[in-house]
């Protein structure tokens, strides 16, 4: 089996930033072109070992490579997004982001044809059939293992104002779902995703990670697809929260508080804090909020006595992490509602052209 280890968890701050993207034809449509892209060519070098596919042929996924520096995640976003767009442009494609597509039709497109791909439909079925989902993953490192178990912990009661700031996908499969973040109620369709439960320590995770593999139902530890999740082979928490985004602007600023507050959980740990034991049904409640509502939803707080605007999350966590993009961020429009506006107004072609890509030049 291939497992993680505890030894891994040996470095604080550095960063890596996955992004799930779209592939598209001319018009901005889904297309599939994973083929060409991940197996039928040779990418730029910037892109060796660190561009893949997903589930679905239309969509493609990067990895920075290890960033030893915050200031210097733009530099590096920017280069891989740049390697792509060239890369996809010299095939005849282009590449969108959102956390869904809105006329991606699942029954329509090709699915990948990748072994562990081909497991998980026959595993899984209708719900992974459907999954058209694209997410921005942000991994920061830790250097204990029950360090990385406890902020891993701590993490959840903050991933619902995350998302509802993420939130970047209305529309599904054509159609208008009411909601602002329909890709993170698509994606709990799946096993293992969704709000984790408290780990005490690393040895009862990766006791767990180990039963899961040894009874069959995962094939792979990349399957525990958590909302957060300590990665026992890179050595960092990830947290998988965030809707996919066209604007590096956007990505940046989530970078930027995933780094800080990690940081600033280690330290608590390090502090003997006891942390919070919130359950599952509160956390997912929360989700539910920022799913539905997107900015202008209210959290039950961390008492769990009370209620938190979007809003006044926002300014708290910008003044005690000393953050600027989140405040930046909630005082644009929100995702959601950006697209909503751009169909309502010019339709559904001049929508598909506003999440392309852009180059940074």
């Amino acid at each position: 089996m291939d497992r993680g280890d505890a030894e891994n968890f040996s470095r604080m701050g550095t960063l890596g930033i996955e992004e799930e993207c779209f592939v598209v034809d001319s018009e901005g449509r889904p297309t599939s072109g994973t083929d060409d892209l991940v197996y039928g060519s040779t990418p730029p070098e910037i892109l060796e070992d660190r561009l893949d596919h997903e589930l679905f042929k239309f969509v493609i996924e990067t990895q920075t490579p290890l960033i030893e520096e915050v200031d210097n995640a733009e530099t590096h976003l920017l280069a891989i997004r740049d390697a792509l767009l060239d890369h996809a442009e010299e095939h005849g494609y282009g590449i969108a982001a959102a956390g869904l597509h809105p006329l991606a039709r699942w029954r329509e497109l090709e699915h990948a044809e990748k072994p562990r791909y081909k497991s998980q439909l026959d595993r899984i079925q209708y719900p992974q059939h459907r999954n058209t989902t694209a997410g921005l993953h942000i991994h920061v490192g830790v250097d204990d293992a029950d360090k990385a178990v406890w902020v891993a912990n701590e993490l959840r009661w903050y991933l619902p104002p995350l998302l509802a700031l993420s939130a970047n996908s209305p529309y599904w499969n054509g159609f208008d779902t009411g909601l602002h973040s329909a890709r993170a109620k698509i994606f709990e369709g799946l096993p293992n995703t969704g709000m984790p439960t408290v780990f005490d320590s690393y040895e009862e995770f990766d006791r767990f990670e180990r039963r899961m593999l040894e009874t069959d139902a995962i094939d792979d530890r990349g399957e525990l697809w958590y909302d957060v999740r300590p990665h026992s082979a890179h050595g960092t928490v990830e947290v998988r929260t965030p809707d996919g985004q066209h604007d590096p602007d956007v990505v940046l600023a989530f970078v930027e508080y995933v780094h800080a507050l990690v940081l600033d959980l280690c330290a608590r740990y390090e502090d003997g804090e006891t942390g919070h034991r919130h359950r599952r049904e509160m956390l997912d409640e929360n989700k539910w909020r920022a799913i539905r509502h997107g900015y202008d939803a209210s959290f039950i707080d961390q008492t769990a006595e009370g209620t938190i605007s979007l809003g006044e999350f926002v300014e708290r966590e910008t003044d005690r992490l000393g953050v600027s993009g989140l405040r930046e961020l909630y005082e644009a429009e929100s995702g959601a509602t950006r697209q909503r506006r751009i169909h309502e107004r010019d339709g559904a072609d001049a929508l598909c052209r506003s999440l392309a890509l852009q180059g940074s030049e």
